[in-house]
């Protein structure tokens, strides 16, 4: 395990992008937006894809100097072209354009496609509520390409991961940020349990004869990954796909040579409000900040030791990191400095 300081590691990724090829100011945005998910414990989606990201580079699925740019629009919407280059610089654009339209229109919906990987959900929601609004985000059409989640009941793939995130604010920030994938795990943590030879826990996984197993390696020979909570997370699950890919209609935007294959068919739909639209954004944040505290004095049952409002974690974690450094898995480390040299 290596532990570097956050400044360092955003500077040393910065420099392997432009190294790469890639725009001072992409290079400089991307390296920010991985740096802050490992920041957050978010590690799935932090710098472990930077070698993935100058190998997309290289074949030319990332075109690292493009702007993403919009398409159509109308005061309290907006359709968002990504034009192919780093999905977080087009995700970016798309949540800047929504808090925009959202403060003079109160209510805006953007949509965004021609996207490559958008990393940390999390992160354009929680901008949004920074910003003293509300956001929720869909993303979807993985699947399309290179199904690897079956639905509740199935054996076969057919789904994704397809994540959502909601953002609210509260007194002194970010009240409530809920970020997470509709399958029961990414799959960096799978990949990462079969490197580890470890197992993962009952409900992520399905052999290939939709058998529940904890071998992670049986994803990978012709198994899938789970919805969370059963049927309640394969709606939901269902329902980002509706609301992502197919709302945005980012499948008359495929191109054959454009694009990392598996996400030529994502679509992003953000859909942002002014939390003041019905009361003053005080007494908003306020009552917010009164029932997350609420919430977060209910006793611990059995087996726990508090309870958490979404988003604890990840702010937790950012203080302590934000102190002491990242800690980095010597494998990951590595991949970074052999692409320096």
């Amino acid at each position: 395990m290596v532990i570097q300081p956050a400044d360092e590691l955003r500077e040393l990724v910065t420099n392997i992008f432009i190294k790469a090829g890639v725009d001072e100011a992409n290079a400089r945005l991307v390296a920010q937006h991985l740096v802050d998910a490992n920041l957050r414990g978010v590690d799935t989606h932090g710098v472990w894809h930077v070698a993935r990201y100058v190998d997309e580079i290289k074949a030319g699925h990332i075109r690292p100097k493009e702007r993403p740019e919009i398409h159509s629009e109308t005061p309290n919407h907006a359709l968002v072209r990504g034009n192919w280059t780093f999905g977080h610089v087009s995700a970016r654009f798309a949540i800047e354009v929504a808090i925009e339209k959202a403060a003079e229109q109160g209510i805006a919906v953007v949509g965004a496609v021609e996207l490559n990987h958008t990393g940390r959900v999390g992160e354009y929601t929680e901008l949004a509520a920074k910003h003293g609004m509300i956001a929720v985000c869909w993303l979807a059409g993985f699947a399309e390409h290179d199904a690897r989640a079956a639905p509740h009941g199935g054996k076969r793939r057919v789904l994704d991961v397809n994540p959502i995130s909601i953002g609210a604010p509260a007194d002194g920030g970010v009240g409530v940020l809920l970020d997470y994938a509709t399958t029961a795990s990414s799959f960096v943590k799978i990949i990462n349990a079969r490197r580890e030879n470890r197992p993962v826990p009952e409900g992520w996984v399905i052999d290939a004869e939709g058998r529940p197993t904890t071998d992670a390696a049986k994803f990978f020979e012709g198994g899938a990954v789970l919805p969370f909570g059963g049927h309640k997370g394969y709606a939901l699950n269902l329902a980002t796909e509706v609301l992502s890919r197919i709302f945005t209609g980012a499948d008359d935007w495929v191109k054959p040579d454009r694009g990392v294959p598996h996400m030529r068919h994502t679509g992003m739909t953000m859909m942002v409000m002014k939390a003041d639209l019905f009361q003053p954004l005080d007494q908003f944040s306020r009552r917010t900040t009164e029932f997350t505290d609420r919430v977060r004095d209910v006793p611990p049952a059995p087996g726990f030791e508090e309870v958490l409002v979404p988003g604890d974690p990840e702010a937790r974690t950012l203080a302590v990191r934000s102190r002491e450094g990242i800690p980095l898995p010597d494998y990951v480390w590595e991949s970074l400095t052999k692409l320096v040299d």
